[in-house]
């Protein structure tokens, strides 16, 4: 491919992209996302290389978002998706599909309640109810390849901001488009951009923060692996607006495959003049240095991150000075995460105007959401803001898995708060999360039901965030770690109503004065577990009981006369002997010597045994 030396050139190159895909024809898609990788999706597409390469173009693409579906095989333009394909099920796939033209209705996915077959993507619940902007390249284009990039209106974006705009026009774009952040608390995007457009200073630098570490959460990792070149075009027009020569883009090594294709669409972006001197021809120049980072969750906080990227210790340091007035290097700096920058395309390519009509005002756009737990659906998604949690569980994620009963969700990962079955017709937008003492994240929504433990719940962020603190500051330090200790007495079963006091004294104490936002988060899930969910922490305090049945410690196992037919499975299974019973009769557990294995409970077939 020679190199792209104005705009008429990638517009005319573009057109060459578009024709070609279309004269390819019918394309087989496999979603090689890490969901379906783990399930196989790199047997099923070397099976369809094998087999149907004479017949249709076998292209692997980025994650679908369909994870529990997964792997997903998507055919073009048949309108075909097929769910949990296996090696197995491509030479039907190649004899009937591709050749006949035959959809296989047992590949298709079927409603869990009415057992309907929908043929293509768009008939699916969970992508019907989806507005795809930040995705709407994954799973569609193959992300190793610039030309079917380029076919989508790939850069025709920083075309206009390198040859139509100034860099205070692309800023007040990105302003008037009303955009925020989507990494954390939703700051303002053409705000950020403008204060370090008008910092003072020759050098300045543009940063993709990619360290993402929530539990649960792989938004920015699916669209750095599912459409590279989308972060890379939105990073590179954010280095066109605050007046940046050199952007970084800040990945965790855990990321293998990100940090690939991220390389690899770097290198073919500087082959083309995309990348690097003056491009299009135009007198701005760009370039990127991807960054792996060693995993660190303090990291993912600015001043933290910025410090690993120049060699040290990443740790956060106290603000002011912010990073737009003194950031890498002592440099204005700008740092987005990947969503964000991945969003900046759109807007700048189709015009503010549209992106405020998309979402609700003060929260305009979309949002990607991963969505896990005990839900039907879980996988990754995109929505316009001010959809309600209700929505998303139950038209989207297809309800409680098995039919369940809906406790709460977790949202915004370990920095997020827990809401309730009476916030299920929450707005999920920055504003109405905030009021409801919440907050949107980076989009981690993990979805519990009435089998989950709300003390467990907080006991696992708080043991996340303690780990992970980078110990710079006293409240965080050793806040988080006296915190962790006091929940883990309540879980098991030796904690006191005092040791209740001093918890919620010690979360307002470390909200307030932790130096970064690691710390200053790190009680939100205990907070809003206490507000919610108080009567849990008294059953475990003053009862010496879990609700939910889940903390060991608190177990106690009872078998139940009428269901017991004296088979002895159960005490033939338990290690210490603590079960006894005649055949026939029903038996009976010694609660002293019982050590709450469970290993009872998965051996009787007649579920005489549970937890109380």
């Amino acid at each position: 491919m020679k190199r792209i030396s104005s705009r008429e050139e990638l517009l005319d190159y573009a057109r060459q992209c578009e024709a070609r895909m279309k004269a390819v024809g019918r394309r087989v898609l496999i979603c090689v996302g890490t969901g379906c990788l783990a399930n196989g999706a790199d047997e099923v597409l070397r099976e369809f290389e094998r087999l149907g390469a004479d017949v249709a173009a076998i292209t692997k693409g980025g994650c679908d978002g369909f994870c529990e579906a997964g792997p997903l095989v998507r055919i073009v333009p048949d309108n075909v998706l097929y769910v949990k394909v296996k090696a197995s099920d491509v030479p039907a796939i190649v004899e009937r599909t591709l050749k006949q033209g035959e959809a296989i209705e047992e590949l298709l996915y079927h409603h869990p309640v009415t057992n309907e077959a929908y043929h293509g993507e768009a008939e699916i619940p969970f992508y019907s109810s989806q507005t795809r902007v930040t995705l709407c390249n994954c799973g569609i284009i193959d992300p190793d390849e610039l030309d079917q990039y380029i076919a989508r209106d790939g850069y025709k974006a920083l075309a206009r901001a390198v040859c139509d705009l100034t860099p205070d026009d692309v800023v007040e774009e990105i302003l008037d488009s009303g955009l925020r952040g989507r990494g954390g608390g939703g700051f303002p995007t053409g705000r950020k951009w403008m204060f370090a457009r008008t910092a003072p200073g020759d050098v300045k630098y543009v940063v993709c923060n990619g360290d993402e570490g929530d539990p649960g959460a792989f938004m920015d990792r699916a669209v750095m692996e599912g459409d590279p070149h989308r972060v890379l075009e939105g990073l590179a027009i954010a280095g066109r607006a605050i007046g940046a020569s050199h952007g970084y883009i800040y990945v965790r090594a855990e990321y293998p495959m990100a940090v690939g294709r991220l390389k690899r669409a770097v290198e073919q972006c500087r082959r083309v003049g995309l990348l690097g001197e003056r491009i299009l021809g135009t007198n701005f120049s760009f370039d990127v240095t991807i960054k792996e980072g060693a995993g660190a969750f303090v990291c993912g906080e600015e001043t933290a991150l910025l410090a690993s990227i120049e060699g040290k210790r990443g740790m956060p340091k106290p603000r002011p000075p912010f990073p737009a007035q003194e950031g890498l290097f002592g440099k204005p700096t700008v740092i987005n995460n990947v969503e964000t920058l991945a969003t900046v395309p759109s807007i700048i390519l189709r015009g503010p105007a549209w992106f405020q009509s998309i979402g609700v005002e003060g929260s305009p756009g979309t949002k990607t959401f991963a969505i896990t737990g005990q839900v039907a659906n879980t996988g990754l998604i995109e929505i316009p803001t001010g959809k309600t949690l209700r929505e998303v569980v139950y038209d989207i994620g297809g309800g409680i898995r098995g039919g369940g009963e809906f406790k709460a969700a977790q949202i915004g990962g370990p920095s997020g708060s827990c809401l309730p079955t009476e916030l299920l017709d929450i707005k999920l937008d920055y504003d109405s999360l905030t009021r409801a003492g919440a907050m949107m994240g980076s989009g981690g929504l993990v979805i519990m039901d009435s089998g989950t433990c709300m003390v467990e719940v907080a006991r696992f962020f708080m043991s996340f965030a303690q780990k992970e603190s980078c110990g710079k500051c006293v409240p965080c330090r050793e806040g988080t770690h006296r915190m962790l200790e006091i929940l883990e007495k309540i879980v098991g079963g030796t904690a006191t109503m005092d040791d209740l006091h001093i918890l919620e004294t010690l979360a307002s104490v470390v909200k307030e004065s932790s130096l970064c936002g690691l710390g200053r988060t790190a009680p939100n899930p205990v907070m809003a577990t206490m507000k919610y969910f108080m009567d849990e922490y008294v059953a475990h305090i003053v009862e010496k009981r879990c609700p939910a049945g889940v903390c060991k410690a608190l177990k106690r196992y009872e078998i139940s006369e009428s269901k017991c037919r004296g088979c002895t499975r159960c005490a033939q299974a338990c290690p210490v002997g603590a079960i006894s019973g005649e055949v026939r009769q029903v038996h009976v557990i010694d609660v002293a010597k019982c050590t709450r294995c469970g290993a009872c409970v998965a051996t009787c077939k007649f579920k005489a045994i549970a937890a109380v």
